[in-house]
Order: C-alpha cells, then structure tokens, then sequence
C-alpha cells in the first residue's frame, strides 16, 4: 500500500459512533464478573485492567448499528463476545506459557496456570447465561458454534505446531478458527437482532470473517517485526514456540538449503541460540514474507469493504471500512 499524508486508519470513528452502546456493554462485563468467591473478579479486574481493542464487541454493536437496530439485545450479546475471547485469551496463555498480555503481566504469570484455566471457564459459563438470557435459539447457535470451532482451531494449531510441512491452506483454517470465526459470529449476532434479511445478516459475516483473518495475519507479522511495546506481548513469542505461521511458511519454500537447515533446527526441533531470532527475521524480509502476508491481510480488506456493499453509505459503513483498513495498517 503505497504511503500517503493522510491521517493514519483508526477505531475512533466507529468507537464514537457506538460510545454509549460500549459503556453500557463495559458495565455489563464488570457486572457479570463479580463472583463471591474472590479470585475470581480479582483475576478478572486484571484482564478489564490490561484494556484491549473490545474489537469483538465492537463488532456486534457496529453490526447492529449498520442494520439500524434500535433497542439492547445487542449489548448483552456484545458482553457475550467479549467474555468468549477473553476466556479463550485465558487459556491460550496457559497454553502457549505466555508471560505477557496487552504489554502487562499475563494472569497466568500472575495467579498462576489453574486459576487462568477455571476463571476462563467461569467466563465461558457467564458468556453462555448471556446467550441464554436473550433467548434467541439461532444467536445462540451461531455462538455456541464459534465457541466449539475456536476450541477446535487451537487444537490444531498444536497440531501443526514445529512442522513445517504445514500448507498454507492448513495455516488459514487454523487462523480462521481460532480466531475470524469470532469476528464473523459478532457480526452476525448484531444483524440477526435488527432482524434484518438473510443476504445482508451474510454480508455482515462475510466482513466479520475477512477482518478477523486480516487481524491474525497482521498479528502473525507483528511478532517478528513489532516493537514489543506496541505488540503488546512479547516479540518473537511465535518463533520460540515453533508456531508454524504464514511468514515462516513463505520463507522456509522460498530458503535455499542451509536457510531450511536452521528453520528445522529452531521450529521443528525448538533448537535456538540467542542469535536466531535475528537470523530469522532477516530471512524474512530477505524472502518478502513478512510484505506478503500483509499483502494477504489488504486482500482480505478489500473482501470486507466489498462485503458491505448492500449497505448504505453512511457514518457507520465508512467507519467500519476504516475499522478493518486499521487492522491491516497495523503492519506498516
């Protein structure tokens, strides 16, 4: 994408369309994460602490804010949303022995790997009262399946981990399970309420999705390029893990002998030195991984701006398009 003057994409827009639907959503998670049992909102207050995007939720509210719904079913299934990643975030951490999230200690780190496991159940558990409580058997269809195909997308990430004979067609289904389908779900939730025909609650999710798979790319880039303090997490937490994403994939079918040589010692044997890191980033930009697979993520941008032609032109379209070119622009 070629560089321009023009101010740089952002969430404000779309965050001010919706500013008073996100409060009431943000009461709503601070509400459900009280629990008599102490460790409980402590962990929790931890994660509201850390902050993060609420991109998720603010998918649904944006959705429903597009479909010109007007009454609240949309922010206890915002809430909802937003429980589902967090748990998922919970144990993902436990998983992959991560020690930081959003640029703080994660709360693995903190109160240690089972508190992490059973307060991201209890989460799941809050997130399926939501659902229950709003009473509509196909949003809860739509959500109780994203959250059975996230499970199964993380176990098959553990699958393909350290092997780098993965394809990139296995990379994307692990990266739209894990974590588009939640992005694809939220929106669909937000049209489904407005109760809007069956193309345009499609068209939502067909944006939903291709934001969601822009995201990860994006995020799988970042971690062998982002400053740590903008990550967020710690960079190159992919490449110590053996996590076989997109960038590796690129460079390792692009290498030469001895570059495959010392991607198989440090990804499939987890054999690094303190040096690798460096090496492997190099390889990377020597190869134009990493400029591929943002290039990827702006192909997956342009799907999501042509998924809302249906809808009008108006504030909250154009935010949303601006929403998912942030995501990509992330990468630059």
């Amino acid at each position: 994408m070629a560089a321009s003057s023009s101010p740089s994409p952002s969430l404000g827009p779309l965050l001010a369309l919706v500013e008073a639907d996100m409060a009431a959503v943000n009461r709503l998670i601070v509400e459900r994460m009280h629990s008599p049992v102490a460790l409980i909102p402590q962990l929790a207050a931890h994660l509201v602490a850390a902050g993060g995007k609420r991109l998720r939720p603010l998918l649904t509210l944006a959705s429903a804010a597009l479909c010109g719904y007007q009454g609240t079913r949309h922010q206890g299934l915002a809430a909802c949303v937003e429980f589902i990643h967090t748990a998922t975030l919970l144990h993902d951490d436990v998983v992959d022995e991560s020690l930081l999230r959003r640029g703080q200690d994660s709360a693995n780190a903190l109160f240690g790997n089972k508190a992490s496991v059973l307060v991201g159940d209890f989460l799941f558990s809050r997130a399926f009262e939501l659902m229950v409580a709003d009473g509509d058997l196909r949003v809860l269809a739509i959500l109780s399946r994203a959250s059975a195909v996230i499970a199964e997308g993380e176990v098959l990430q553990l699958q393909i981990q350290n092997d780098l004979s993965t394809t990139e067609a296995a990379y994307l289904e692990v990266i739209t399970s894990k974590t588009a389908v939640l992005f694809e779900a939220a929106a669909q939730v937000g049209a489904i309420v407005a109760g809007r025909p069956e193309p345009e609650v499609q068209a939502v999710a067909r944006y939903g999705m291709a934001l969601g798979t822009a995201f990860q790319l994006v995020d799988d880039a970042l971690d062998y390029s982002a400053a740590q303090e903008t990550l967020g997490k710690t960079v190159g937490d992919d490449f110590r893990e053996g996590k076989v994403t997109l960038p590796v994939i690129l460079a390792y079918a692009r290498g030469d002998d001895a570059e495959r040589t010392f991607w198989r010692r440090t990804i499939e044997d987890l054999e690094q030195t303190d040096d690798d890191l460096g090496t492997a980033q190099g390889l990377l930009r020597q190869h134009g991984a990493l400029a591929d697979t943002i290039a990827a993520a702006d192909r997956m941008r342009a799907q999501a701006e042509v998924a809302l032609a249906p809808f009008a032109d108006g504030p909250v379209k154009a935010a949303l398009i601006e929403a998912v070119a942030f995501a990509v622009a992330r990468g630059y």
